[in-house]
C-alpha cells in the first residue's frame, strides 16, 4: 500500500524528501513528479525494483531506463563527458532534456545499451525532484509513469494512487505535471543527434 504525500511543487518539505529518500534506499519504487511527467523511480543499484517499474511498465530489458541526476558534476561520474560535451550540458541543464552518452563502470551493465553501452541521463528542471536527488545524494533509475496498455503519462497525484496504490511504496504529488516527454539527444558522436523532440527547445542544441 503506497503513502501518498502531497509535497509543495517549489519548496518542497525537507521531511518528506527524507522520508523518500529512505523508502528508496529501502528497494522503494516511487512516483515523483518532474518538468516533462510523473515518472517511476527507483534506487540504481535495485535489481528487483528496475524490474517492478518494467512490469508497471510492461516493457522488458530492451526498454532503457533514465539515470536522473542532479547537476553536471553526477552526469559526469556516470558518462564520459568531454569538454564540448560539458560546454553544451552546462548550456542545457537543469532542463526538459534526456541525453544519451557513453556509460561509465560506475554504472551496472543491466542499465545500458547491451551492445552501445550508453544511458539516458537528465537532470530535470523541477524543485521537488532536484530536492530529492540532494536528499538522496545519488542519481535515480526512472521511467515515464505509463502503465502497461496506456497511451500516455498519468498527470494527477490522485490518478496514480487510484491505479497503482498496491504497486508502489510512496506518492509524491505535487499537481498536475503535463504529458509532454523530455526531448532526447544523442551526444555521443562528434555532433549531437535529434532522436526526439519534445518539451526541451532545440535551439540551444543548435539542432532548430
Amino acid at each position: 500500500m503506497a503513502q501518498y504525500v502531497s509535497i509543495h511543487p517549489e519548496n518542497p518539505q525537507q521531511r518528506l524528501l527524507q522520508r523518500a529518500a529512505e523508502i528508496i534506499r529501502q528497494g522503494g519504487v516511487i512516483a515523483l513528479p518532474t518538468d516533462s511527467s510523473y515518472a517511476l523511480g527507483c534506487h540504481l543499484g535495485d535489481k528487483a525494483a528496475v524490474e517492478r517499474i518494467r512490469a508497471i511498465r510492461g516493457v522488458d530489458e530492451r526498454h532503457l531506463l533514465t539515470l536522473m541526476c542532479r547537476d553536471l558534476s553526477q552526469i559526469g561520474q556516470f558518462a564520459r563527458v568531454d569538454n564540448a560535451t560539458y560546454r553544451l550540458l552546462k548550456a542545457t541543464t537543469p532542463g526538459s532534456y534526456t541525453f544519451i552518452l557513453e556509460g561509465t563502470r560506475e554504472l551496472p551493465r543491466r542499465v545500458l545499451h547491451p551492445k552501445r553501452k550508453t544511458i539516458g541521463l537528465r537532470v530535470p528542471a523541477h524543485a521537488v525532484t532536484l530536492a530529492l536527488l540532494e536528499a538522496l545524494d545519488e542519481p535515480l533509475l526512472t521511467s515515464t509513469l505509463i502503465v502497461a496498455g496506456d497511451e500516455g503519462p498519468l498527470t494527477e497525484g490522485w490518478e496514480i494512487q487510484d491505479r497503482l496504490e498496491s504497486q508502489l511504496e510512496l506518492i509524491l504529488d505535487s499537481g498536475n505535471c503535463g504529458i509532454e516527454p523530455t526531448s532526447v539527444v544523442d551526444l555521443t558522436g562528434a555532433v549531437p543527434v535529434l532522436v526526439r523532440a519534445g518539451l526541451g527547445p532545440l535551439a540551444p542544441l543548435g539542432l532548430d
